[in-house]
């Protein structure tokens, strides 16, 4: 089979976690039969100094005629200072609203090869964690009518608007039974309905879609015991799904319990097969071009793209193994270093990868 791959390296490491991850689905492409395609574009603070602009139209055109888009990393300090429409984040926002991407998946999977790094104890993660986040990416108070006015309760006043349709609320809802369909057969909705008119509507409707899924267990949790559970018992939840903002916040939360930032894998998602798969980490300008950076986010993302975007289950396992094999063997990038443990750069790890598939 043949996919064609836009990719946006983008800004500090972005670059360096790309190369070797093209080189690891090149691998597996021969492995398999199949032929990736990949056409590299701009987006970010790259793009901001070679034409003004942090997300050019090209770049849009090219990620709708692809397969799918494999991004890097965007943004760095270099371009702090510029106005908050011009920054180099704001490529994200216009490409998920250009390409419709609706469904952000954010699986946080502690290795037991690296349980020494999550915060938690060990009687609490036991042999391991796999929690999936599915937050909603369009809509909510990220979204909603926003401003200030000059004369509130006490002076000036801003508001900010959380409002979410029915549609909204069923799309999201359906992809996150989707995903619970392959992995426990659980659902945990998160939402603020004791208070929140917006809850209640998102709470209802989830339960309408839950229907058509009657092996999928539901529960519904309020976001603030949600926080409290994800550090006291996070084995308990296999797939939560969650408004734009909840979610933002709770995914952060259960990707910091694996103790590895730099190990996690994210999927932004719509209708069809079109996605954008990148690593949660963001573009350490710090250490880019010098070797040092950790790959196995982005690899993981592309193993994401294989299992979501193109349907190739065997080849998503194939990488996900590959990663817990070189992990197993002591292997680690600078990131994830503990005693005892063998240093390797990006491309170290990287052809190690390519070496386990």
């Amino acid at each position: 089979m043949k996919f064609k791959i836009a990719t946006i390296p983008g800004d500090g490491i972005g670059p360096d976690i790309i190369e070797q991850t093209i080189l690891v689905l090149e691998k597996i492409g021969a492995k398999y039969g199949h032929q990736f395609e990949f056409q590299e574009v701009l987006a970010g603070g790259c793009a901001i100094d070679a034409v003004g602009e942090p997300l050019p139209q090209e770049t849009i055109e090219v990620c709708k005629k692809s397969d799918s888009v494999l991004l890097g990393a965007v943004g760095g300090p270099k371009w702090d200072n510029l106005p908050g429409n011009g920054r180099p984040e704001q490529a994200l926002l216009g490409l998920r609203s250009a390409l419709g991407l609706y469904a952000n998946l954010r699986p946080a999977v502690l290795h037991e090869a690296l349980k020494d790094a999550c915060p938690l104890k060990p009687e609490i993660i036991g042999d391991g964690l796999d929690i999936c986040v599915v937050r909603e990416l369009t809509g909510g108070i990220y979204f909603g009518d926003r401003g200030r006015r000059p004369e509130g309760k006490l002076g000036e006043e801003a508001y900010d608007t959380e409002a979410y349709s029915v549609g909204e609320v069923e799309r999201i809802a359906k992809t996150a039974f989707d995903i619970a369909m392959k992995r426990n057969k659980k659902v945990t909705s998160v939402d603020k309905a004791n208070i929140l008119e917006s809850s209640r509507l998102w709470r209802s409707v989830v339960n309408e879609v839950a229907k058509q899924y009657p092996e999928v267990t539901l529960e519904h949790m309020y976001v603030d015991n949600a926080a409290m559970q994800l550090v006291r018992d996070p084995k308990q939840f296999d797939v939560m799904v969650t408004t734009n903002m909840f979610g933002d916040i709770l995914s952060d939360e259960a990707s910091m319990i694996t103790g590895s930032i730099g190990m996690l894998p994210s999927a932004s998602l719509g209708e069809g097969g079109l996605g954008m798969y990148e690593p949660i980490h963001g573009s350490a300008p710090d250490i880019a071009g010098q070797d040092k950076a950790n790959p196995i986010a982005t690899v993981l993302s592309a193993a994401m793209m294989l299992r979501y975007s193109f349907g190739l289950e065997e080849e998503a396992n194939t990488i996900e193994e590959a990663v817990t094999k070189v992990l197993n063997l002591g292997y680690r990038t600078g990131d994830i270093m503990s005693a005892g443990m063998k240093l390797v750069g990006t491309k170290g790890m990287g052809k190690l990868l390519i070496d386990a598939i």
